[in-house]
This record gives C-alpha cells, sequence and structure tokens, in this order.
C-alpha cells in the first residue's frame, strides 16, 4: 500500500520525507510533493517526518482527502523527480502555524 501526499503539503513543501525514502519517490511542483505509488515500497519511513502531517497510507487517508491518491499518481506522470532534501517554501512556517503544528 503506497503512501499519499495531501493537501497540508500545499504552500510548505518541507522535504524531511525525500531525505528519509530508501527509493525515488517523490515528485515536486511549485507547491508541493507528489509520490508516485509505482515507485513508492510501502516502508513508511515517511510519515513521521512530515512536519504538518501531509502524508498517509492510501488506506488510512481520511475521506475527505481520497481525491489525493489519483492527484499523487498522475500527478507524478507530468512532474519532475525529487531525490533530496530542498528548503521549504518561503510561506512553510507560516503555513505549519496555520495548520496548528
Amino acid at each position: 500500500m503506497p503512501y499519499v501526499v495531501t493537501e497540508n503539503c500545499q504552500g510548505c513543501r518541507f522535504s524531511d520525507c525525500v531525505a528519509v525514502c530508501p527509493v525515488d519517490c517523490f515528485h515536486q511542483d511549485d507547491d508541493m510533493l507528489y509520490i508516485n505509488p509505482d515507485e513508492c515500497i510501502d516502508c513508511g519511513a515517511c510519515e513521521p517526518e512530515c512536519p504538518v502531517s501531509a502524508i498517509y497510507e492510501d488506506t488510512e487517508v481520511p475521506d475527505e482527502m481520497e481525491k489525493w491518491i489519483q492527484i499523487n499518481e498522475d500527478k507524478c506522470a507530468e512532474l519532475p523527480l525529487l531525490t533530496q532534501k530542498i528548503d521549504p517554501l518561503p510561506t512553510a512556517e507560516d503555513r505549519k502555524t496555520e495548520l496548528g503544528f
């Protein structure tokens, strides 16, 4: 069961998750990260590293966020691969506070 990045990542793009991932399954756009379900090995290393709790196992995604399962799959097909930690977005700390973390 692959992991999924959900809406909490929007405006943050913290990449602590990428740093611990043993495979190259993360992709990025200008606003957030996505996990390629075909590359994810379901190890779960990424989930506890996300400072805004944006990552879920696909079977544990809250009902109101289920659309993100398909969004991750679709976005990964068109976006560049991210293989190392990068700086978060300038809005990341404000977004983290807004989300209550």
